[in-house]
């Protein structure tokens, strides 16, 4: 298997993972949070969703990007579902990006977030990417033991 379906299976994986424990929320507890300082449940789908496309964009730009546009912005969280239908024309668009990157591009390419204080290689930065989105599936089952309610089972 090729490096860029690797990055392509990783990115399908965790995402498959993340689908179950977040339709795990029970709707009345999206605006749940432990914390007033930490991201509700719904806030924290929306991150990593809007994450995923912000990151789409940094690849695309090598750098670093302004969050001002983001099409998530300004978008009422009504549920799971729906913040995950509208966010999957996106998701099909990372796919594809994923896809069309030749694998000399894996090291060659320098994405530049100097002002978050890293720079990094294309074929770690995707790998971030999927790591960001497990961290916060992670953080999501620690929600939901917290909230005392059943944990989908994601190793299977």
């Amino acid at each position: 298997m090729a490096e860029v379906d690797l990055l392509v299976l990783n990115a399908e994986e965790v995402r498959r993972r993340s689908l179950i424990v977040w339709n795990g929320i029970p709707q009345d507890a999206l605006a749940w949070r432990p914390d007033p300082p930490a991201m509700s449940c719904g806030e924290m789908v929306r991150h990593v969703l809007e994450g995923e496309y912000l990151y789409m964009l940094m690849i695309r730009n090598r750098a670093s990007v302004a969050q001002d546009n983001s099409p998530f912005a300004g978008r009422p969280f009504t549920s799971v579902a729906d913040e995950v239908a509208f966010a999957r024309p996106y998701r099909n668009q990372f796919l594809s990006l994923i896809s069309s990157i030749e694998p000399n591009d894996l090291t060659s390419i320098t994405i530049d977030r100097s002002d978050a204080g890293y720079q990094r290689q294309l074929g770690d930065f995707v790998l971030r990417v999927a790591y960001h989105e497990s961290v916060h599936c992670g953080q999501m089952l620690g929600y939901l033991r917290m909230m005392n309610v059943n944990r989908p089972l994601i190793w299977d």
